[in-house]
């Protein structure tokens, strides 16, 4: 199993990388390093500073959201950044975000989000190429442009630049179309809420049949946290409000991909309940509601020996190749990458 670090700076209100602790995780033998954004820190920005300060862990998005900038935009930055960071350390993963942010956020219409996706990665792939003048005739997005307010005089250019390496593209899903998708046409998955029944796979058979069977590299990255503690239900209360927030609060009734997550977990009932609770005001009670299996699910809490007795336990889902890994101290990395060494 490969080790990804999660770097969650988008939720701060002020940008601090931690530059030492990425280079602990490159020491360590960590495969990469993931950043995010939501309506704050962008996820790019960080990368190029750490892609001068690093020398070999690859540096990931999870995620870009697609409504953040145009495909080639997105291209750009990442044959940018790769070209910083000496050439094949990039991966760009991408994801939708949800209406709220999309609409609320960018301004942009939420669309067909399946159909805007293949768009998005159909011409990412083909700046990333340079085979060619970008030509793309979708049904969300096309180039050149031709609708309304055009001139008329748009041209199909090729990139000036020229990607130093290959660039891999990743998608986060969790529904079966995006998650098909994400297997027909990416090089890798980071999941959203994983059915502990394994039928995660049926999408993906689905999406690989298409493209004539599975790629022998083809990623699927899911996360991982981990907090060395003497006091697991003081940890386990601490992870709860931000559980509920997501669950509850990040996004509307109708659309909250965080709550899908939940329920795709094997956790519906909770999952609608928590929403409930949320949206009507009574917070408290939603994050009270999120239940410690939950959040122990895929987390790693208490002293060393109460975690590696859990890891002895512990069953990755199905298929993945990697964790991404929510750890704050130094000693959390190195317990993490023995456990994986060990196994």
């Amino acid at each position: 199993m490969k080790l990804g670090l999660r770097l969650d700076l988008y939720r701060a209100a002020t940008l601090a990388v931690p530059v030492e602790q990425v280079r602990t995780a490159e020491d360590l033998g960590y495969h990469s390093v993931w950043t995010a954004e939501a309506y704050g820190s962008d996820a790019l920005s960080p990368l190029a500073y750490l892609a001068g300060l690093t020398t070999r862990i690859k540096l990931g998005t999870c995620i870009a959201q697609l409504a953040a900038r145009p495909p080639v935009t997105l291209a750009m930055h990442a044959m940018t950044t790769d070209a910083l960071a000496g050439g094949g350390r990039v991966i760009i993963g991408v994801g939708v975000s949800g209406p709220q942010i999309v609409e609320g956020w960018y301004g942009q219409p939420w669309g067909k989000p399946t159909a805007r996706l293949r768009d998005y990665i159909t011409i990412m792939r083909k700046v990333l190429a340079r085979e060619e003048p970008v030509r793309h005739d979708g049904t969300e997005l096309s180039l050149p442009y031709t609708g309304e307010g055009a001139l008329g005089q748009g041209k199909a250019l090729k990139s000036i630049m020229h990607p130093v390496a290959p660039i891999p593209i990743w998608l986060a899903s969790g529904g079966p179309r995006n998650t098909e998708l994400c297997a027909e046409i990416t090089d890798g998955w980071l999941p959203m809420g994983i059915p502990p029944d394994g039928s995660h796979f049926e999408p993906l058979e689905r999406g690989w049949a298409a493209r004539g069977g599975r790629p022998d590299d083809f990623e699927i990255f899911t996360s991982l946290g981990i907090r060395i503690t003497d006091d697991v239900a003081g940890a386990l209360d601490g992870m709860r409000p931000l559980t509920a927030m997501y669950v509850g609060g990040m996004g509307s009734a109708s659309h909250n991909f965080h709550r899908d997550a939940m329920a795709r977990a094997g956790y519906p009932d909770v999952a609608a309940r928590i929403q409930e609770l949320w949206l009507a005001g009574r917070k408290d009670e939603a994050v009270a509601a999120v239940p410690d299996e939950y959040l122990e699910r895929n987390t790693l809490l208490g002293d060393e020996p109460r975690i590696r007795s859990r890891w002895a336990e512990y069953t990755p889902p199905a298929g993945a190749t990697g964790f991404i890994v929510d750890g704050r101290t130094d000693a959390e990395l190195r317990l993490v990458a023995d456990l994986v060494d060990a196994t």
